[in-house]
């Protein structure tokens, strides 16, 4: 009897908790060859080539393109090749290819030791703590199941994002793009033959019609048809039903990558954090000439770390202490069509405008190529969130641990001010300043945001 391997999720990076397959590059009853590309994963921070741990026959695929499937759970299986030369057991790849383990489960050949992690090795009658996760933020839990589903429809078009994020990349229409996958599903591989043949090339011309005296008529183009609402749910399963006399106006669909865990972190942050908002708003009346305005913001707030020291900071509940940072790190929220990012500004203390500009760009190709290392997602000493570029005067932003303040900045406005003798118009942006109580004072916190408001007075 063939001896058969399952082949398990392995931990893709820092204690995600689950991938969504994005393509395979076998189908059941190939062969393929040790460390081969077995299929794409797209994660919460990027899309991951998922190499083969073995070489022989595929058996089995658990999941089709677009299906969730939790850390730690099967991914292939295989019949390997008796003949061929086998990667050893321990000889690992830098992921874990058995079922997972947490952190304290009892070692396999020795009850008298723990697993210190994942990524193997054990101590002594002792439980090892994982250090922070690292994020898009957030503390990652695994499990063991599949989530079946198919890549959500948009303007007519199955694709998950990942394949989205490509095309955008490339320059390719999707909408020109003709699908090849499962029920309709455009996949990277569309998108890369898409672009190498510059048949779907984005602004193009559409095609259209000739006079039937040049030779021949090609037949215009026709517009992709809008999705339709059906009666089962993108998941496969029947849509909620509702009186006879109501329409449904939506159906369920199974939150992925960076959404996904953009859920996960604002839920775990709104159960450990005590906030609290303080409001006031900038003059920006004594400005001389055209100045960038989020240089400004940055260089306020890191004058604000300077003279506040305790919202630089990181607070661990659990043992109720916190470090003070030295340097300042801000996480510059970006918002995109697939959820959240926190890229981090480094070093923005020593940064001139043009450096906070250049970084800034830089980071903000990066999220929209999905190209950004997953370690420029952690790791900030305070947030600042720009919401202000689209609509809003205030707001009460959220604060992720293990950070202890957030920055929002609002819509400029020209206000009517009183000054000595009469009223004049100023320029002025709305700032709200979200701190976690435990880790910081109400007094602390009117002085962090007295010093940023006294900054942005400045002229220049």
């Amino acid at each position: 009897m063939a001896d058969i391997k399952t082949f398990y999720l392995p931990d893709l990076g820092e204690g995600l908790p689950d991938a969504t397959v994005v393509e395979w590059h076998v189908k059941v009853g190939d062969s393929i060859k040790l460390d081969a590309p077995l299929c794409s994963m797209e994660t919460a921070k990027a899309v991951v080539d998922v190499p083969s741990p073995y070489t022989g026959k595929v058996v089995k695929l658990h999941g089709a393109p677009g299906d969730i499937i939790e850390t730690g759970a099967a991914l292939a299986d295989f019949e390997p090749d008796p003949n061929a030369k086998q990667r050893a057991e321990s000889q690992e790849t830098g992921h874990h290819h058995g079922p997972k383990k947490s952190v304290g489960s009892p070692a396999p050949d020795d009850g008298g030791k723990v697993v210190a992690s994942d990524e193997g090795g054990e101590v002594d009658q002792t439980v090892a703590v994982r250090e922070d996760e690292g994020t898009v933020v957030g503390a990652m839990v695994s499990g063991s199941h599949v989530h079946v589903e198919q890549a959500a429809s948009i303007g007519g078009v199955k694709a998950v994002p990942a394949v989205r994020a490509l095309a955008k990349k490339l320059k390719v229409d999707l909408g020109r793009v003709r699908p090849t996958g499962a029920d309709g599903v455009v996949t990277m591989k569309d998108v890369k033959d898409a672009a190498a043949n510059g048949s779907a090339a984005l602004g193009a011309a559409p095609v259209r019609a000739v006079p039937a005296s040049a030779g021949r008529h090609l037949a215009p183009e026709l517009p992709q048809p809008e999705a339709q609402r059906g009666p089962v749910s993108l998941a496969g399963k029947p849509v909620r039903t509702a009186p006879p006399s109501q329409q449904a106006s939506g159906q369920p669909e199974q939150l992925k990558g960076v959404r996904r865990n953009m859920a996960r972190v604002m839920a775990d942050a709104h159960a450990q954090v005590v906030p609290t908002t303080l409001v006031d708003d900038a003059d920006l009346h004594a400005w001389i000439g055209k100045q960038d305005i989020t240089a400004r913001l940055i260089r306020a707030i890191v004058s604000a770390c300077k003279a506040v020291p305790a919202l630089n900071a990181w607070f661990d509940g659990k043992n109720l202490s916190r470090t003070l940072h030295p340097h300042v790190d801000i996480g510059i929220a970006v918002d995109t069509d697939d959820g959240l990012f926190v890229p981090a500004l480094r070093n923005a203390d020593v940064l001139d405008a043009a450096g906070v500009r250049a970084a800034i760009k830089r980071l903000r190709t990066q999220v929209e190529d999905r190209t950004i290392p997953a370690s420029e997602l952690s790791g900030y000493t305070i947030s600042l969130s720009n919401f202000g570029m689209f609509a809003g005067r205030y707001a009460t932003p959220v604060v992720v641990p293990p950070t202890v303040a957030i920055v929002g900045a609002g819509k400029l406005s020209h206000d009517v001010v009183a000054v000595i003798g009469g009223i004049e118009v100023h320029r002025r942006m709305p700032l709200s300043l979200t701190f976690d109580h435990r880790a910081a004072t109400g007094g602390e916190a009117a002085r962090f945001l007295k010093a940023m408001l006294d900054d942005l007075a400045l002229p220049n």
